[in-house]
């Protein structure tokens, strides 16, 4: 749902150059894209929505991706920090990871253009599909939510022109990763967010996160509430979208240029 949210918010923002989303249903496939990137950091957690999303295909690149993960922090890590045995939060919750995979995506495109975009919508809107309708996602068979990502992603590159996807599409993947890691940056437990670049006291894996006295559990009441907060701010920002005015006071709230 905080992907969704930011990605309506953003999607009014974005420089008319970059191929530019102009109306109301290419906001909602901008939301669609980021929700689904919003769960892809988790990607690290063969137990997370995110790998379970396309069935045995997800399960076995989630322990390639929590296996690498975890190789990547020993070879890395500074004097001081420990043997990594888990490679949750730890490469995939950068800030490098979500700028490479969002640039990744966009180079995809620039060297293979439709299939490459087909490939990535049927992806990343199969993820939306699982973020935002879990419950009908957990009660059918994984094949089903791979026959709606297909439809959705075959039905979103015939409506879209091709210009509006590139630098767009690899955007709304970064976008959402970043709000992933907010998210976890919120949690008591925290990111890595500048790993390994950026060390502190002898340690390159060490966490970013909020002062103890704002930081939330997983799954507690604050997260539960949260959840309520991006729900209602995604329909309020649905029915502001439709009307044509969300843009106008995005534009009016932070003082962009029309």
């Amino acid at each position: 749902m905080s992907g969704a949210a930011v990605g309506l918010a953003v999607a009014q923002i974005l420089p008319p150059e970059w191929g530019g989303v102009t109306t109301a249903t290419e906001t909602f496939i901008y939301a669609g894209l980021t929700a689904g990137a919003a769960l892809l950091p988790d990607l690290d957690s063969p137990s997370a929505t995110v790998s379970r999303s396309f069935g045995p295909i997800t399960q076995v690149i989630s322990r390639f991706t929590e296996n690498t993960s975890q190789a990547f922090v020993n070879i890395t890590r500074g004097r001081r920090d420990k043997h990594c045995n888990n490679g949750h939060r730890t490469l995939t919750h950068t800030i490098w990871s979500a700028l490479a995979t969002g640039a990744g995506a966009t180079a995809l495109i620039g060297a293979y253009g439709k299939p490459a975009v087909i490939g990535l919508l049927f992806f990343f809107l199969g993820l939306g599909i699982r973020g935002l309708l879990p419950e009908w996602s957990k009660s059918v068979d994984w094949l089903w939510v791979t026959a709606a990502s297909a439809a959705l992603a075959i039905g979103v590159w015939n409506y879209a022109p091709e210009s509006s996807f590139g630098i767009v599409l690899g955007s709304a993947i970064t976008v959402g990763c970043v709000t992933h890691m907010l998210g976890d940056m919120a949690t008591k437990a925290g990111i890595p967010a500048f790993a390994p670049l950026l060390p502190l006291k002898g340690r390159r894996w060490w966490n970013l996160k909020l002062p103890k006295f704002l930081s939330i559990r997983a799954d507690g009441p604050a997260d539960r509430f949260l959840l309520f907060a991006f729900s209602v701010a995604v329909i309020v920002q649905i029915g502001l979208v439709s009307s044509g005015n969300m843009r106008t006071i995005m534009v009016n709230l932070l003082h962009l240029p029309v």
